[in-house]
Order: C-alpha cells, then structure tokens, then sequence
C-alpha cells in the first residue's frame, strides 16, 4: 500500500525502467513487423533480436511488479499504485506521458473513474 509521497518516489525511481521499456517496446513492435511484411531484418535485427526484445521486457514487467506496483497497460504503459483515499481503496495512476504520478481512481471504477489527485 502507498501514500502519495511514496508512489512519487517509487515513481521516480522506476523511471529509468519505465524509459526501457518504452524503448524496448517500440524496438520488438519494429523487429516484429519488419519480420510479418517482408520476412528481412531491420536495423535492429532478426527474431533472435525479437525474443531478447521480449524477454526483456518480462523482466522490466517483473521489475515493476516487485517494486509493489500494478502494470495494467501495456501500450501505452499504465501502472497504478494501490492505496487509499478517505478509507476508500484506490490505485494512484501513472499512464505514459504523465508528467508526475496526479491522479487516481476507485479500485472498483477502473481507469474510466479517473481524477485528478487535487
């Protein structure tokens, strides 16, 4: 369980793992439609470059998880950090992009019910 200040710091420390895996994603998206249309590698390789792409990023995955955080989204990258606000459980919501972990939502309401933390 987290209170505010601690996601932020967990945030912040996950941040360079967070950036890998934006990278890594869009490396094994490359390698993997290179590979359907045409069969020929790219740049960044072949299918042995692919399934290091995605064993990779099952270690990020199992990284953020450790860390005590929720990887709900894959693409964009969404990770939630339960908690709770006035007694009710929540889950403090980072979705790639965001400047700063600044919203949450009821555990029961998902993404959708999604505010701001002010």
């Amino acid at each position: 369980m987290f209170d505010v200040t601690g996601a932020r710091a967990e945030l912040a420390r996950l941040r360079p793992v967070l950036d890998e895996f934006v990278t890594v994603r869009a490396d094994a998206a490359e390698i993997a439609a290179s590979l359907v249309e045409d069969g020929v590698s790219t740049p960044l390789g072949g299918l042995p470059e692919l399934k290091a792409a995605q064993a990779r990023l099952d270690e990020l995955m199992s990284e953020i998880q450790r860390a005590g955080a929720e990887l709900k989204g894959f693409a964009p990258l969404l990770v939630d950090f339960p908690s709770e606000r006035a007694g009710v459980p929540v889950l403090l919501c980072w979705l790639e992009g965001d400047l700063e972990l600044a919203w949450y939502h009821r555990v029961d309401l998902g993404f959708a019910g999604r505010r701001p933390l002010w």
